[in-house]
């Protein structure tokens, strides 16, 4: 049985960095609790999609400096 070894040339990069993983799941625990808050200053309302909760963790990644890919519409 022959194990398969990526090369150097091969080997996929990481997509997000450690601080936007942290920020996803921090986010999503308060999405869970019933804290998380969309909008400007939270004035959108609770969120209540995990999407949703996503998607603002990664942009509050991105506004922080972490490694996170642009957005696709951007």
């Amino acid at each position: 049985m022959t194990v398969k070894r990526r090369s150097a040339k091969g080997a996929k990069k990481r997509k997000y960095g450690p601080a936007a993983t942290r920020r996803v799941k921090e986010d999503l625990a308060r999405q869970k609790r019933g804290t998380l808050r969309s909008g400007k200053k939270g004035r959108g309302g609770k969120v209540k999609s995990r999407k949703q909760a996503i998607a603002i963790a990664l942009s509050e990644a991105r506004k922080a400096g972490a490694k996170v890919p642009r957005r696709k519409g951007a």
